[in-house]
Order: C-alpha cells, then structure tokens, then sequence
C-alpha cells in the first residue's frame, strides 16, 4: 500500500509577506532598531541623565566647556527647604529637583566644626573662592531661625522640619566624606553654561521625537479626512479641498510654520501644532489619489449596493487598503518635522530655553566650531542626522516592503 503525501501550501497574509520583505531589508531593519533606540532613551527620561534635575539645566559656569571624559571632586550642601518627594513617573516625565547645592572642590580641609574648601576654577594657579560651611550646614536642612550650640565635640541644632540633633563632629565628617563628597563625570563634557552635555542630548531627544509624533497623528487625522472626504465623494467637495490644498501647498512650508508660531506664540505645544498644521497637505493629496483609483471597485459598489452608510464603506473598506502609502509618507513627515523643530529652535522661534533641543543647542554653541570646542555643536548635529536619516530609510523599507507588484523571493 502506498500513501501520498499531502502538500500544504501555507497561505500567508499580505501583512505577514510585507513583514518578512522588510526583515529582509539589512539597512531598514537598522534603521529601525536606531529609532527603537532612541524612543527607548526618550521614555526613561530624567532616569537615565547624569544631570536629573529640571530640564537638566544644572550649571556650573566654573566648569564650561569642559572637554568628553571631564570629571571632577563635588562637595553637595543640603539646602535649608524643603523638597517635594516624587514617585518614579513623576521623575522620569519632568526631573527632580535636587535636595543639594554642589560646589566643584579643589581642595578642601576640615576645621574645627566647619569644613573649609576651595572652590575649583579651572586656571592655574586655581585661586578658588574660599568657603567655610558649618558641617550640621552640609548634612542637614538647617533652621535659620535657630543657631547651631557647641558641647565640646557635640553640635546641638534644630532642622527645618522640627527636629532637634545632637551630633558628634567624628561623626559629622565620617558622614560628609562618605556620603557628601562625590565625583562628577561629564561624558560628552560640559557646554558654556556648564550644563552636562550628555544630559542635554538625552532631553533633546524626547523633544524632537515628540514633536515629530504629535505632529504626524495631527497631519494624519486632518490629511485623512480631507483626503478621504475629495477622494470619495468627488464634485464641488473635491474641488473646493483640492483648491484649499494647492493654497496651502503654495506656502513655502518654513514661512507658513514661522507665521503659525507668531500667532500661536513661541512655546513647547504651539511647535507641535505648527509643525502638524503645515504637514497634513502631502497626506491629504496621497489618500485623495488612491481612494479615486479605489472607489470604483467591485468591493465598494457591492457596498454601497448593500445599502451600507458611506462612513462605513470609507472607514471599513477603503482607507485600510491606502494606509500602506500613508505609512511610507509619515515616516518621511516624521523626519520632516523633527528638521523643522531644528530649524525653528535655531532661529529662535521654536522651544524655549532653558528646555534644550538639538536646535537651540546647535544656536547656543555654533560659534564653538571654529575654537577647540567643536564638539558642542557637532554632536546635536549628529544626533538629528542620525534620527532623520533613521526615518527615511525606513520609510524606503516600508515603501519596498508594502508595494504589491513585487513577488517574494
């Protein structure tokens, strides 16, 4: 007896050959594992940044552009007030700030029941301003309204919160060499101000992502409407949204987000919109063209026949067969928007300090690249070509894996 065998053939959806198309593609899977990158740096936020406090914009002028690898002896005093305790999601979306003022330390000595120290200058010889802090000043959130009492070797003091110490000076030292005494790295170095580059960097990313998502979902759902509504329902409301679109289109996009920005003011959310306003006419000329060349097949005649609502049959049956190019065309508005919050914040017009973007940090330091300090300016610059080219290679993946007329290998 003999049996045959029985051939299978695996039917695959245009999703799933679509997906393995674009695995295929070496350069656009990098690409996007770039981008999942920096999303993923962009959430943690405030948690993974040397300088965690508000907009990381910690500065310490005596230690400006300070080259990659810088580090330095920090003495931190705890501020007389109280500090706001916040949980972890607090703190990864807008910082901390610190319940400590840092002095960089050139050297230092302990007398008595103070601590003397030097602060760092940078120049040779350092002639550092000369500080003498109480060490109960260093270690505890003191009450001005009380003095601090000497026993012998006790200091008797009262902090803010009402409680009353009696703490040894051994003990007052062991604790401020300990705990109170850190080294601090700066990675990427420091910028005039001071500020750790790296910590910039990281902030700068979550605005640029930021705005390049907000304004892609705004273009998305105005580009789409339209486009749908000319593209569908064709006659005078497709003329009176095509007229409306070549207007817009005529604008020279830089000049018509500048005018957006002026009349919506200079802030974080008027660049997302500005940005998302201006982007939505590409979006709404791609939907427009391919539901024309769609709403004559045999799937929507037959709904329409049914008698289903044209809400249902644009929605349900025809937009999930264009979304494949409004995929590909996002990815390149993605890129688009992040240049253009660049751009912006470069002339000044787009997030204001002291929240940093690869812009305003590309304006703040240009002037760097002609001195020993390139650096400052070269690195933003990196960052927003790394991204942008990021996207548009992955949007050509996209664009390659979704076209129908290719057969898979």
């Amino acid at each position: 007896m003999f049996y045959r065998k029985k051939k299978y053939i695996a039917a695959a959806s245009l999703s799933s050959i679509a997906w393995r198309r674009f695995l295929k593609n070496k350069l656009s899977l990098c690409s996007m594992i770039i981008i999942a990158l920096f999303t993923f740096i962009a959430i943690l936020g405030y948690l993974i940044t040397p300088d965690q406090s508000p907009f990381s914009n910690e500065q310490y002028l005596e230690l400006s552009t300070k080259k990659p690898g810088f580090s330095i002896q920090m003495l931190g005093v705890r501020k007389n007030e109280k500090v706001k305790k916040t949980n972890i999601f607090y703190k990864m979306l807008y910082g901390e700030k610190s319940s400590f003022s840092s002095l960089a330390v050139y050297k230092y000595q302990f007398e008595n029941d103070y601590i003397e120290v030097e602060t760092y200058t940078g120049t040779t010889p350092n002639d550092g301003e000369i500080k003498k802090i109480n060490l109960a000043d260093v270690v505890y959130p003191l009450d001005n309204s009380t003095s601090i009492i000497r026993k012998d070797s006790i200091l008797q003091f009262k902090d803010i919160y009402g409680n009353t110490h009696n703490e040894s000076i051994a003990s007052l030292r062991t604790q401020i060499k300990k705990e109170n005494f850190y080294t601090k790295h700066f990675w990427l170095g420091s910028d005039r101000f001071g500020r750790d580059m790296l910590s910039q960097l990281i902030i700068g990313t979550r605005v640029s992502l930021s705005v390049g998502f907000i304004a892609v979902i705004i273009s998305l759902i105005i580009g789409i409407l339209l486009g749908a509504l000319a593209g569908f329902f064709k006659g005078w409301i497709d003329q009176l949204i095509v007229w409306f679109i070549n207007v817009i289109w005529s604008i020279p996009t830089l000049l018509l987000v500048i005018a957006i920005t002026f009349a919506l003011g200079k802030g974080f959310w008027q660049v997302f919109i500005a940005v998302g306003l201006t982007m939505w006419v590409e979006v709404a000329r791609v939907v427009r063209g391919q539901i024309l060349s769609i709403r004559e097949k045999e799937y929507v005649e037959a709904g329409k026949a049914l008698g289903f609502k044209n809400t249902r049959i644009i929605f349900r049956h025809i937009l999930p067969n264009v979304m494949g190019a409004v995929i590909v065309i996002s990815a390149a508005n993605f890129a688009s928007a992040i240049l253009m919050e660049a751009g912006l914040s470069f002339l000044g017009i787009g997030v204001q300090p002291p929240m940093p973007s690869w812009g305003s940090m590309i304006k703040e330091n240009y002037g760097y690249i002609i001195l020993d300090a390139a650096y400052l300016a070269i690195l933003p610059g990196i960052a927003i070509m790394t991204v942008v080219l990021a996207f548009m290679i992955a949007g050509n993946g996209l664009r390659d894996a979704l076209d129908v007329k290719l057969t898979e290998k």
